[in-house]
This record gives structure tokens, C-alpha cells and sequence, in this order.
């Protein structure tokens, strides 16, 4: 579905340099079978986007609630409270929370 939607030009892609995560995902989210983590998984690994902040996942949640000792999952006042200081670079410290849960060196 997201290749035809690219095929297609059902999203522009050129005009996502300036545009703000959330109207990219809600752009992204209109496509079949592409829901609010893909897209945002898509934004990190496909544009690397410096600000996401994916509370969907469960490495993030994990890491979160094994480095800071909350509860799992985190409440979402605890996810509110990291989001405000990790940003601008919550894809950052994203990757620092997955690396946490999985030490090991992926190889692609």
C-alpha cells in the first residue's frame, strides 16, 4: 500500500521537508495497513527525523521503565515528563532506550 501511495502520488513526499511530524503521520495513517507506529518508525528509519517520539513501542517503553524504575508500561505522565526533556532529540534518546533493552549490535 505504500508503494502504490508513492506510485500513485497519493502522499507528496517532496513537500515533507516542511512539515511537522504529526501532519506527515496523519498523511501517512490515511494509507491501508499503515497505522500511527509505522509511520512513525517510517520517519526515523526512512527521514531521519530528529523529534519522534514513538510511545507505541514496546522497546521504548521497556527501556524507559528499566533505566528510570517506573512501572510497565510507563504512565502516561511519566511518557509526558521524558518527551518534554528529551526534546527536541526523542529519536535520540529513543535510540539509547532500545539499545538498552538489546545491547547487541544489529548488523544489516
Amino acid at each position: 500500500s505504500l508503494s502504490d501511495a508513492f506510485i500513485e502520488k497519493k502522499i507528496e513526499p517532496m513537500n515533507w521537508a516542511s512539515l511537522e511530524n504529526e501532519k506527515i503521520i496523519e498523511e501517512l495513517t490515511q494509507i491501508k495497513g499503515i497505522g500511527r507506529w509505522t509511520a512513525e518508525m517510517f520517519l526515523i528509519f526512512n527521514q531521519n527525523r530528529q523529534n519522534l517520539f514513538p510511545i507505541q513501542d514496546i522497546g521504548l517503553l521497556k527501556g524507559i521503565s528499566r533505566t528510570y524504575a517506573t512501572p510497565y508500561p510507563p504512565s502516561q505522565k511519566d511518557l509526558d515528563k521524558f518527551r518534554k526533556k528529551w526534546s527536541p532529540f526523542c529519536t535520540v534518546a529513543t535510540w539509547y532506550m532500545w539499545r538498552s533493552v538489546d545491547p547487541v549490535v544489529v548488523e544489516y
